[in-house]
Formats: structure tokens, sequence, C-alpha cells
């Protein structure tokens, strides 16, 4: 079974950032290594070890692959205002991440999961070099009504009147409504529970409000990739819960980009099918350098 435990070579490091160090899982490029780096962004109470088991195909397919978690998240510093979470500043963040990997002379191909999609979005709006944008089960706007919309407004209620702690029983409660919450091994449930609780609640209040009033911006983000000729992919799990397929192939369109949904799979394809998802990945990441 694939997770964020899941075994790889790379190497914990921090990266500098606006906001503080940017904890990151980083491994070179194995073999004839094609001058790119791979830059992987987590979504909403994610953290750079949602990308595990696609750390070492990436790097041995002759690309640098960092993995990060987001300001606030986990092991990152994060800024105290929660509008510093929305999907526009940790954006100009990431695009400074961005920029000093161009500055060695890579190109850099963004990857961003769910919120973290938003947030790469956001990156490429404020100017980040990149050579090619992926957004992974991410949507053009703010979540859809739904079981993941209503777990963020209750969510933030109890994380604001009775804390973290208490926003994190409430998670377990949820989450043992799922038949696969009891699959999982008391480790990976231990490293969740973790994860969450060294999250900053300003973090965690930022970026929920921002998933439930984000705009559509994607003809903004059209013409930008168009006048600076970044290319583009969307993937998705055709079963995805978070935002639909359909509205994620629509997206897609929108954005004149590559559009694969995967079979089988709901909203976190890096874990749940990472083979699958690096069978569309790679060929696509390498046609991109190649033109």
């Amino acid at each position: 079974m694939y997770s964020q435990l899941s075994p790889h070579r790379a190497e914990r490091v921090d990266l500098p950032g606006r906001f503080g160090p940017v904890a990151a899982l980083r491994a070179p490029a194995a073999g004839p290594d094609l001058g790119a780096t791979a830059l992987l962004v987590p979504g909403y109470t994610g953290s750079k070890e949602d990308f595990a088991p696609l750390l070492d195909p990436i790097a041995d397919a002759g690309l640098e692959v960092v993995a990060i978690d987001l300001p606030g998240q986990y092991e990152s510093a994060g800024p105290t205002a929660e509008a510093d979470y929305r999907p526009a500043p940790l954006g100009a963040a990431i695009a400074e991440l961005v920029e000093k990997s161009a500055a060695d002379g890579r190109r850099v191909l963004l990857l961003g999961h769910s919120y973290g999609g938003l947030v790469s979005r956001g990156a490429v709006l404020a100017g980040a070099p990149v050579t090619g944008l992926t957004l992974l089960s991410s949507g053009p706007s703010e979540l859809p009504p739904g079981e993941r919309r209503t777990a963020l407004d209750y969510g933030e209620v109890t994380l604001r009147e009775q804390g973290i702690e208490a926003a994190q029983r409430l998670n377990e409660v949820r989450a043992a409504l799922h038949p696969r919450w009891a699959l999982l091994p008391p480790e990976l449930k231990d490293f969740y529970r973790e994860r969450f609780l060294r999250s900053t609640p300003a973090g965690l209040l930022g970026m929920g409000d921002s998933l439930r009033t984000e705009p559509d911006l994607v003809a903004k983000l059209a013409r930008t990739l168009r006048s600076s000729g970044v290319s583009c992919l969307v993937v998705c799990g055709e079963s995805d819960d978070a935002w639909s397929a359909a509205s994620q192939r629509d997206m897609a369109e929108r954005l004149d980009a590559d559009f694969a949904v995967l079979k089988g799979v709901l909203h976190s394809p890096n874990t749940e099918a990472p083979e699958a998802l690096l069978a569309t990945l790679l060929p696509t990441w390498r046609a991109w350098l190649a033109a």
C-alpha cells in the first residue's frame, strides 16, 4: 500500500522562504539530468510527504524533485495572519522558490495538488517562470457543496472556539465514518494526527476560508499561460469527491490544457494510484522539456 510513509531516497532539507524556512524533501536527478526540477505543492492539511510514492520515480526519470510543506503546514514556518494563507500570497511565496531554481539554470515543472493547485495557479499569476504547470485534483474556484465543504464549515467553528486539538478529534470522528479509515495502519493515523497538530491554526483557518471563497480565475490563468508560452496539464481521479472530474475537464478545456482522468481514483492519485499518475506525468513532462 502506498502512503505518506512510503520509503524514498529524498533528503529532508529547509529552503529559504519569505515566511521562514520551508520544509522540503529533495532528491537529485538519477542518471542523465534533464536540467529540470519538479516542484510539488500539497493541498489543505497536507505536506511534502503526500508525494512520497512519486519521489524516487521522478528522480529516476532524470528530474530533480522537490516536495514542500506550504508555509504554516507541518514542519514549515508560516505567517500569523489568516489572509496570508490565501492562494495569492502563498502563490507569491512559491513563485520566489521557482525563481531561485530558475536562477540556477533549471527549468521548473510546477505541480499543485488540490489547494496546492490554487496556490500554484497563484504562483503562475504572480509571474513564476515555470516551463509547465500541472493541476492535480484541483478546481477552477471554491469547493462546491458536498461533504468536504461541510467539514470545513464545522471544522472552522470547532477550531476557533475550542482549539486545534478539538478540531483534530472532530477530524478523526468524521474519518471513522468511512470504512477506509479502519484499514489504515496505526502509524499512518499517528502521522496524520501529528501533522495536523503541528500546522498553524491561522494557516488552517486561512486556507479553509479560501476553499470556500476562491473566485474562478481560469480565464485569467489561460491568458497568462498563453502569453508566456507555458504548457499545462490537468489530472484527476474519475471519482474525485472534491471537484468533480467533469468540472476539471471543463477547466482543462478553458485553459487549452492536456487532460487526463485516472479510473477508479478519488482525490489523491499521488497516494492512491501513483503508478497510473506517473504514467501520465512523466511522458507529458518529457514532451514539454523537449519542445
